[in-house]
C-alpha cells in the first residue's frame, strides 16, 4: 500500500496560464493535462460549450514532487486565495474509506467517496480544521 500527499491548486478558468506559469518559473514538466472537454460524457450532468476548454485535471512534476490542478465549474464557489487543497493518493481503496471516514469526523464532505470514470474511490472532505481534502485511489494495473 502507497500513499502520497499532493499539493492541488483549484483556478478560477485560469489553470492553464498558471500551468504554464510554474513549467517556467518552477521547471516544471506536464505529466497530464486533461480538459472538461476531454472527459467521458455523462447524460445526466452535459458540459457546456463555455467550458469544455477548462482544465479538468492536470499534473505538473517539479522535481520529485508532484502539483495538481483543475478549473472550477462555473457554478463552483471559488475564493481567490483559499484555493489548494491537499490531494492524499493511495492505490488501496480500503486505506481511502479510512481515511475518509477519519477527515470527515466534525467536517463536511463536499463530495461522498464513490467510483468515478478516474479513479475507483474520490472523493473530497473539509476537516473540522478547515482543510480540504481530495481523497485519490490509483486504479491498480
Amino acid at each position: 500500500m502507497s500513499k502520497r500527499l499532493i499539493p492541488y491548486i483549484t483556478m478560477d478558468g485560469n489553470a492553464k496560464e498558471a500551468i504554464e506559469f510554474y513549467e517556467k518559473a518552477l521547471d516544471a514538466q506536464q505529466l497530464f493535462v486533461q480538459t472538461f472537454g476531454e472527459m467521458p460524457e455523462n447524460p445526466d450532468f452535459p458540459i457546456p460549450e463555455e467550458v469544455k476548454g477548462r482544465i479538468g485535471h492536470a499534473t505538473l512534476k517539479v522535481g520529485e514532487t508532484e502539483l495538481m490542478f483543475s478549473d472550477t465549474f462555473p457554478g463552483s464557489p471559488f475564493s481567490s486565495g483559499n484555493q489548494v487543497s491537499i490531494c492524499i493518493t493511495t492505490d488501496s481503496v480500503e486505506q481511502a474509506q479510512k481515511m475518509f471516514d477519519a477527515l470527515q469526523q466534525g467536517g463536511q464532505v463536499g463530495m461522498p467517496l464513490q467510483e468515478t470514470h478516474f479513479s475507483p474511490a474520490y472523493g473530497n472532505v473539509t476537516d473540522k480544521f478547515g482543510i480540504t481534502f481530495q481523497i485519490f485511489t490509483e486504479a491498480r494495473p
